[in-house]
């Protein structure tokens, strides 16, 4: 193992529009690596650049805080921050991997947060998370706060083999259960579920029903992407020595694809299978309106609740037009309350999409939402 200190020029990564699966405008990578090892992790992947060997060797930002805090101090800005959740972790590093016990660059940042009144969501895999309950507890009462874990099944003897670096599933569902005793909102997301190994009907239902029992607010579930490459040459040379006759299947299912993914046939068969068991435990398949709602913008707010249907009418195998329209409303730079009666100048709304924005904008809810979530 190899840690590496390196000065940041910049923190604040901003997404060109809101993240509807976060519900945030901006995130950060604390640490570039990731010690965590889990052998399907897309961060070795050459795309993101990150130097050594992935899984071993670590970079630690040490100046984030400093950087951080004149990215965030409004008096230095042109334009105030876009309100949404601060996301902390996921990308190329865990923000709760080992090396954060000697760093605590997460801690400093969730003080940051709650002296600037900003709302976070948290991913990670580690139950190090729990050191910070404190802070989270003081954001949440005063901002807001979401902190997710990611999974690919509840499975311990799984886990240890493809996620060997971090705390067993049962051990990171018993830390939901203490955030939600907290008050804290939680997610599961479920993702990647790795397939012909944790992709079963039962690993799948499984998870869902954990995740109930434990009182997680919505999963989020996504097939794994496999990218020629570092990522594809580790995760098959892992699976050759755990599962040797699984590798002839996903050099079927796994064709040349820019971003990894699977052939459209495998996800054509698991989406519909992880949507009818979340329906059948009522549980949320996206952050729900209520945690969100009272933090966007207008046209965030539709662009997200839009972006949402889309996703419900796929898990049906519906063709949908409403995340053309979301992408479209991302580019105004003008309120949709101040185009009512112009709405369907914009491109992909037609007069159902139309009918949805004005409820949101009169209301704030969707009642075509409400259908299909329910």
């Amino acid at each position: 193992m190899t840690i590496k200190e390196i000065e940041a020029k910049s923190i604040l990564r901003k997404h060109e529009k809101i993240d509807s699966w976060f519900i945030s405008h901006y995130g950060m990578n604390l640490y570039r690596g990731c010690l965590h090892g889990c052998t399907y992790c897309d961060g070795r992947s050459e795309d993101y650049y990150v130097e050594g060997n992935f899984g071993e060797d670590v970079e630690v930002k040490v100046n984030a805080i400093d950087v951080l805090r004149k990215e965030l101090d409004p008096k230095r800005k042109r334009a105030p921050l876009k309100r949404s959740f601060i996301m902390i972790g996921g990308g190329v590093g865990d923000s709760y991997q080992p090396v954060e016990e000697k760093y605590q660059l997460s801690r400093k940042v969730l003080q940051l947060m709650y002296e600037y009144n900003l709302p976070v969501h948290i991913l990670t895999k580690s139950t190090l998370v729990e050191r910070d309950i404190d802070l989270i507890k003081k954001i949440n009462e005063k901002s807001r706060a979401i902190v997710s874990f990611s999974f690919s099944s509840v499975n311990d003897k799984i886990s240890a083999v493809f996620e060997p670096g971090v705390p067993p599933p049962s051990r990171r569902l018993k830390t939901i259960s203490l955030f939600k005793k907290a008050g804290i909102a939680c997610g599961m997301f479920l993702m990647p579920v790795i397939p012909f190994v944790t992709d079963t009907p039962k690993l799948i239902e499984d998870s869902v029903r954990r995740a109930s029992d434990a009182g997680v607010d919505f999963v989020i579930f996504s097939g794994m992407t496999l990218k020629d490459g570092r990522q594809k040459d580790h995760f098959l040379n892992m699976l050759k020595k755990h599962h040797p006759p699984l590798v002839e299947k996903y050099q079927k299912i796994y064709p040349w694809d820019k971003w990894g993914r699977a052939s459209g046939e495998y996800y054509g068969s698991l989406v519909p299978t992880f949507a009818k068991i979340a329906k059948k435990y009522k549980m949320p398949v996206r952050v729900p309106p209520a945690l969100y709602k009272d933090l966007l913008s207008e046209n965030d707010l539709v662009v997200v609740m839009l972006e949402h249907i889309d996703h419900f009418l796929k898990l049906e195998g519906k063709k949908s037009p409403f995340g053309f329209a979301a992408y479209s409303i991302s580019k105004l730079e003008v309120p949709l309350s101040k185009m009512k009666g112009k709405l369907q100048e914009i491109m992909g709304v037609g007069r159902a999409t139309e009918t949805i924005i004005l409820e949101i904008l009169e209301t704030g809810k969707s009642s075509y939402y409400e259908r299909l979530a329910a």
